[in-house]
């Protein structure tokens, strides 16, 4: 089992092989394979039902899958337990945060639940990192949307996470909290880490991005490589995807 230096588990990639999941007669996805390596952020796209907030619950080990692999380095979930989920940063629309609880509370809470005994500076870090520091004894559920939304992506990140999945990270953020975020994220990759974001903010991450998979109707699409804006080829990959469909219905 590949580990680091203080022997917790850890990898540089992550490989989704032709996985599918199925609610009955519900396909949420068929057959998506993908692969991410340390150092890189790649984006999910498509629109709202397409499957990426399924594969996102995949991968962070919440969803079983109905068919495919999934591996982590090596080694598929099943053999890593608590191990793997100490690697893994995921932010979903939730948020999970205990709106009873303080800004601080809630990420000593969480530190404490993957290990650290003594957060006290690792939580002050992140209260800064959100501009909550002045908050931060203040009960959450008294918190705008945009403050929570801050709190929660530190709250996914705490515990430095190797790979790092977030199920559109951007809402709710003005554009100062946007641009840190973006700021934040680069730095990520420059330190190794894989991120995986499922976004409808295209002119976002424009730029950001190393690569991009499109999802529509729980299926990959392909997404050239020239032809202008992510917008514009997003666009444009899933208006060939929809006249392919056609043709081979027809």
């Amino acid at each position: 089992m590949p580990t680091t230096n203080s022997g917790v588990f850890d990898f540089e990639r992550l490989t989704v092989a032709r996985v599918s999941r199925h609610y009955g007669r519900r396909r949420a996805l068929s057959r998506v394979s993908l692969s991410i390596c340390g150092g890189e952020i790649i984006g999910l796209l498509g629109p709202n039902g397409a499957g990426k907030s399924t594969l996102l619950g995949v991968l962070a080990t919440l969803i079983a899958p109905s068919r495919g692999r999934v591996l982590y380095g090596e080694l598929p979930a099943r053999e890593l337990g608590t191990a793997l989920r100490r690697r893994l940063g995921y932010l979903s629309h939730e948020l999970q945060l205990y709106p009873e609880l303080t800004a601080g509370e809630n990420l000593e809470f969480f530190a404490r639940l993957y290990g650290d005994t003594r957060p006290a500076d690792r939580v002050a870090a992140a209260l800064a990192r959100a501009r909550l520091t002045e908050r931060g004894g203040d009960r959450v559920g008294g918190f705008s949307r945009g403050m929570r939304q801050r709190l929660a992506l530190e709250r996914a990140l705490l515990h430095e996470p190797r790979l790092v999945l977030l199920d559109e990270p951007f809402t709710g953020l003005d554009e100062r909290s946007v641009g840190d975020f973006v700021a934040r994220l680069r730095g990520l990759r420059a330190a190794g880490r894989m991120v995986l974001l499922a976004t409808h903010d295209l002119d976002i991450v424009d730029g950001l991005l190393d690569r991009a998979v499109v999802l529509r109707a729980g299926r990959t699409v392909s997404l050239g490589e020239d032809g202008g804006s992510l917008r514009e080829r997003y666009r444009a990959a899933v208006a060939d995807e929809r006249a392919e469909r056609t043709t081979s219905n027809a």
